[in-house]
C-alpha cells in the first residue's frame, strides 16, 4: 500500500503531470492505490494523495474491493462540459474526519485515458460526477476545502488548523521531510512521468 498524505503535504497542491507512457511501475501504483483506497474506506484516490506527481486517480464507486467490475483507473483526464449543480457532503482522505457541503457540476463529459492505451469520452451524473471532479481537482492542486462557501470554511477551520500544526509537529520531530525536501521529491519523480 501506498501511505496517504494529509493536508497540507505539499503533494497536495503540486500541479500533477500528464503521464506519457504507462509503465510496471505505473500499473503497480494503481493496484497500491486501490488498496490504500479500500483500507481508508474511500471511493476516490488521486495520485498526488499518495505523493504521486502524475495525472491519474482511482474510482470505485460502491468503495468494495469485491466489485472489481467499478473499478476505474483514470490517466489525464479533462472535463470537457458542465451542467447544472447539485450540493452534497463531501470528505477526503487526505482530511479525516472532515466533512462539509460543497457545489459541483451535476452532470459532466469527461475525456481520459486507461491503463490499456484506450481513449474514453463518457457523461457522468451524480456520485460518479461528484467523485471524478474530486479526483480531478487534487491532479490541479485544488481541495474540497477550497470550494466551501463562508459557513463551510469557519466551520472547518478548526479542523484545518489542526492538520497544520500536526504537520509541522511531524516535520519538527524528523518524521517526514521538510516541504522543501517533499517538492524536491516530486519534480524528480515528475521528470518520469
Amino acid at each position: 500500500m501506498l501511505p496517504i498524505v494529509l493536508y497540507p503535504h505539499p503533494s497536495l497542491r503540486f500541479k500533477a503531470r500528464r503521464v506519457t507512457r504507462v509503465t510496471d511501475t505505473l500499473r503497480q501504483q494503481a493496484t497500491e492505490m486501490f488498496e490504500s483506497m479500500y483500507d481508508a474506506n474511500g471511493i476516490g484516490l488521486a495520485a498526488p494523495q499518495v505523493a504521486l506527481p502524475y495525472q491519474m486517480f482511482i474510482l470505485n464507486t460502491a468503495g468494495d474491493p469485491e466489485q472489481k467490475d467499478l473499478e476505474k483507473v483514470i490517466l489525464n483526464p479533462e472535463i470537457l462540459e458542465k451542467t447544472g449543480t447539485a450540493e452534497g457532503q463531501e470528505g477526503c482522505l487526505s482530511f479525516p474526519e472532515l466533512f462539509q457541503k460543497v457545489r459541483r457540476a451535476k452532470t459532466i463529459r469527461v475525456k481520459y485515458q486507461t491503463l490499456e492505451g484506450l481513449e474514453v469520452e463518457e457523461a457522468l451524473t451524480g456520485l460518479h460526477a461528484k467523485a471524478f471532479q474530486h479526483e480531478y481537482d487534487h491532479l490541479h492542486g485544488v481541495l474540497f476545502i477550497d470550494k466551501l462557501g463562508p459557513i463551510g470554511k469557519m466551520a472547518a477551520r478548526g479542523a484545518i488548523a489542526s492538520f497544520e500544526r500536526l504537520h509541522l509537529q511531524d516535520q519538527k520531530k524528523g518524521e517526514i521531510p521538510t516541504d522543501a525536501e517533499l517538492l524536491a521529491r516530486l519534480e524528480e519523480l515528475a521528470q518520469l512521468a
